[in-house]
């Protein structure tokens, strides 16, 4: 098993000395799932919300938050992001699946950044329907893909993870 990066000699937190790692180019994805009654879902894909464009807003409030995301985990390396992008996909009856991707050339890598971009997307979707739906739950968020860095590329397949 793989010791904790975290951690120092005493078993205390530390922020990772990443100055002696390469300069690569690096890539995360990651997913987040609202699941919200069917007609809260129509409603989001007709844009007829009173709060207007969600999918817009979520949008840029992932991006920002990718940005930020050395500001909110204590021990992430603040990083120079070279593109953010968050999709999202309509699966009715019920879901709003949202994939972040975060994308850098440095030394360290980007999981965090599209986590916490898929993560505040989703609670973005939450805040503005929840009027017409609070019983709307944040599911499934997970990392999906890696590329970079000194482990390479890594992928979640359907039953489990796959490296």
């Amino acid at each position: 098993m793989t010791e904790f990066t975290h951690l120092n000699e005493r078993g205390e937190a530390n922020m990772v000395d990443v100055a002696d790692k390469p300069v690569t180019t690096r890539r995360a994805q990651a997913q987040a799932q609202v699941c919200m009654q069917p007609d809260t879902l129509r409603a989001l894909e007709a844009q007829a919300l009173a709060k207007g464009d969600v999918l817009g807003v979520a949008r840029i409030a992932g991006i920002s938050a990718a940005k930020k995301t050395a500001d909110l985990i204590p021990l992430c390396h603040p990083l120079a992001l070279t593109k953010v992008t968050i999709d999202f996909a309509i699966r009715p009856p019920q879901t709003l699946a949202i994939v972040a991707e975060a994308r850098v050339t440095g030394q360290t890598g980007v999981e965090m950044e599209a986590l916490t971009a898929a993560s505040v997307a989703a609670l973005t979707v939450y805040d503005m329907c929840k009027a017409i739906d609070r019983g709307m739950s944040i599911e499934r968020v997970a990392l999906l893909t890696k590329s970079g860095g000194r482990s390479g590329k890594w992928q979640r397949d359907a039953g489990g993870v796959q490296q």
